[in-house]
């Protein structure tokens, strides 16, 4: 055991956070520890740390115990580099380090206790190599680039630091001192996704116990593998990650609802047969059946979850099928290029997700297709009817003078009551008299509703979000997720949060900084899959290149054929509804692959890819010049027919993504755009007449 909690209450003013909570973390454990906003997580390590005492239960702490806790405020010595500050965490190995010089220079003098001298050095490089003094330096270094901080920052006085760097060189001070157990409050704040996925790798091996507090769903289900989950002021424990812990509890609260309502159907017979028999021939039984029903220990039905908002975007207009066509677009600032060759096309109904590392253009890049900057290179289009909405990472559109009510009153129609506004700003968990609260006095989460408020409330059809999920708890992100999922518009959103971009992109740009862009066409995972892949194709060609294998020739031939029949492959699976890579041209820029019948949201459902699949957003077929719109009953046609249509249909659709997957196609956003209304009509026949080779069949 490391440390243990035993039925602890502790309360502030009139709110009880901890109820009888009861938990315990052994040593190795890889602990997340999860719930709402204010169920009392900083609390319990605050608890442990010994910052705070209980009102009441025990907080026990094995002999010993190291404890690394992330503080929110990270102090360093004044005048320290960033490298300096790192090594701190060795102050022990350094002390002996010291004391060792100081042995040489007195051995180099030849002294008269020559031989204590040297019995002491050779103790002390025995106790220098036995805790790691020789490695030391590069483990801080190798920590220090892998949380964000190149070599050119190393002689950087913290006093210097951002208040984001300065926490991450805390993390990285933690990290190396490698306590006993880690307490990691949101580490993943201020850390970029390379960051965030090399903390990942590290604390998946690491030896030590730790418990992380995250709203980060997709850090905690690579991290962890048990989670405790605070609730009502309880703690209950789940084996697994994040993910193992969401089927389990839906199967426990399955299950205790059916215990409830099972004993509620015996206590509803027990008082029955009580209520005819008490004064009856079986008085006796009847009065032993009420003694068993005062000892009962009843059960408690589930509790139904705390509202996370109701962020259920209103109907809107419906815009073109092509919302944003971007080709060979740069951004920056003058002479600064941020990033470049960037091409894609967004359509109706599709969510483009933006990726990247502090600096990299992701803000910049929004501002520019915003117009609110302009473009270095290329050209960026919207398309017909399309009407935007703004999210800043900053919530600058806030003014903190106004109250919340007249703040959404900012999007409201004239004719808006006030009793209308407050029945919206309800579905926002502002309620009562809280509509009167002044922007000012907003904690980072409420102004976070509060803009999502005025966006939804405005209607808008294109959503351009920087950052939505900061700030919301894990029930609050999952809300705006299925907002967003049932949204019939078109979003752009800069995320940090790789779950929440598993649940609604379809498309990723992957900015790498230094002008270096990348788009894929579906979700996170899936783009980091494909990378990694092919990160590790070309490590293995690279090694055979150095082994020297004969026929290189032949094999350079044979890899130039299938290089290009995989990129024609892309782009038919990307027809059949796979997320593929987009087919490069030859400056590396993406080809946006043809969907078939429009992209939804819904990502690996039964008919993804087909017209009608997803949102419904399906492209419907062209209708023939000059029909009078009276309805025709044709003759079925025979299965033999429809079938000879059927593969004529199929070998158009082979010839369109063959032709839409050559580099001077790509290049040529005019030309891939045409192609693809081609492919999606045809892909919409080959669905109907498929619907009709079935009936066909059925009947013959």
């Amino acid at each position: 055991m490391l440390f243990r909690l035993s039925d602890v209450r502790k309360s502030y003013g009139t709110q009880d956070v901890l109820r009888g909570t009861t938990l315990q973390i052994n040593p190795g454990e890889h602990v997340g520890l999860v719930g709402r906003n204010g169920s009392g997580k900083t609390t319990i390590f605050r608890l442990i740390s010994g910052e705070e005492t209980t009102d009441a239960g025990d907080v026990v702490r094995a002999r010993g115990v190291r404890l690394g806790l992330l503080a929110q405020h990270v102090n360093f010595e004044p005048g320290a580099t960033v490298h300096e500050s790192a090594l701190a965490a060795f102050g022990h190995l350094q002390q002996i380090e010291h004391e060792m010089h100081v042995l040489e220079h007195r051995m180099a003098e030849a002294p008269e206790d020559l031989d204590k001298v040297l019995e002491r050095y050779s103790d002390l490089q025995h106790q220098f190599e036995r805790e790691g003094g020789f490695e030391y330096g590069a483990k801080a270094e190798a920590i220090l680039q892998g949380l964000g901080f190149d070599r050119t920052t190393w002689q950087m006085e913290t006093e210097k630091l951002s208040g984001g760097q300065q926490n991450r060189l805390g993390l990285a001070r933690l990290l190396l001192a490698e306590p006993d157990v880690l307490l990691l409050d949101e580490p993943t704040n201020h850390l970029d996704v390379n960051a965030v996925e090399w903390l990942e790798e590290f604390l998946q091996s690491y030896s030590a116990g730790f418990v992380i507090v995250s709203h980060d769903r997709y850090f905690l289900d690579r991290c962890c593998r048990r989670i405790i989950e605070l609730e009502n002021g309880k703690a209950s424990s789940y084996t697994g990650n994040y993910s193992d812990y969401l089927a389990e509890r839906e199967e426990r609260r399955e299950a205790q609802q059916r215990a409830y309502d099972n004993q509620q159907q015996l206590i509803a017979k027990t008082e029955e047969f009580i209520r005819r028999n008490l004064a009856g021939q079986k008085t006796k039984q009847a009065k032993s059946r009420r003694t068993m029903l005062a000892k009962l220990e009843r059960l408690d039905a589930v509790r139904a979850d705390q509202s996370s908002g109701d962020f259920r975007l209103k109907s809107i207009e419906r815009a073109g099928n092509h919302v944003l066509m971007v080709e060979e677009a740069a951004v920056g600032y003058g002479d600064l290029i941020l990033a470049k060759d960037i091409s894609f096309v967004l359509r109706r109904g599709e969510c483009l997700g933006i990726i990247g590392p502090n600096g990299s253009g992701k803000t910049t890049f929004l501002k520019t297709i915003l117009k609110k900057i302009p473009s270095l290179a290329g050209e960026i289009r919207w398309g017909s009817k399309v009407q935007i909405g703004y999210y800043a990472q900053q919530l600058d559109d806030l003014d903190d003078r106004n109250e919340i009510i007249m703040e959404l009153r900012r999007v409201a129609p004239a004719s808006a009551s006030a009793g209308e506004l407050r029945t919206f700003l309800a579905k926002f968990l502002f309620t009562g008299d809280d509509v009167y609260k002044h922007v000012r006095d907003l904690s980072g989460g409420e102004k976070g509703r509060l803009a999502l408020a005025k966006l939804i409330y405005s209607r808008v059809n294109v959503l351009v979000l920087d950052e939505p999920t900061n700030h919301l708890d894990i029930p609050s992100r999952e809300a705006l997720e299925e907002a967003l999922d049932a949204y019939e518009g078109t979003i752009i959103t800069i995320s940090h949060d790789r779950y929440f971009l598993d649940k609604v992109a379809t498309q990723i740009l992957a900015l790498h900084g230094e002008g270096a862009a990348e788009h894929y066409n579906g979700d996170y995972t899936e783009y980091h899959d494909w990378k990694a892949n092919s990160r590790a194709s070309a490590a293995e060609s690279g090694s055979q290149r150095r082994k020297g294998q004969s026929g290189s020739g032949d094999r350079s031939e044979a890899a130039t054929g299938g290089s290009l029949e995989t990129e024609g492959d892309s782009f038919e699976d990307a027809a059949r509804g796979k997320s593929t890579p987009s087919g490069q041209s030859a400056k590396g820029r993406s080809v946006p692959p043809a969907v078939a019948g429009g992209s939804g949201r819904s990502k690996g459902k039964s008919g993804a890819g087909r017209p009608g699949s997803g949102k419904g957003k399906s492209v419907q077929p062209a209708v023939a010049a000059g029909s009078s719109g009276v309805k025709v009953i044709k003759k079925a046609r025979s299965a033999e027919i429809v079938e000879r249509e059927v593969a004529e249909f199929e070998k158009r659709l082979a010839d369109l993504s063959k032709e839409m997957a050559k580099p001077e196609v790509a290049r040529d956003i005019t030309r891939l755009v045409k192609l693809n209304d081609e492919y999606e009509l045809s892909q919409s026949r080959l669905t109907e007449l498929m619907e009709e080779w079935e009936r066909a069949a059925a009947t013959r």
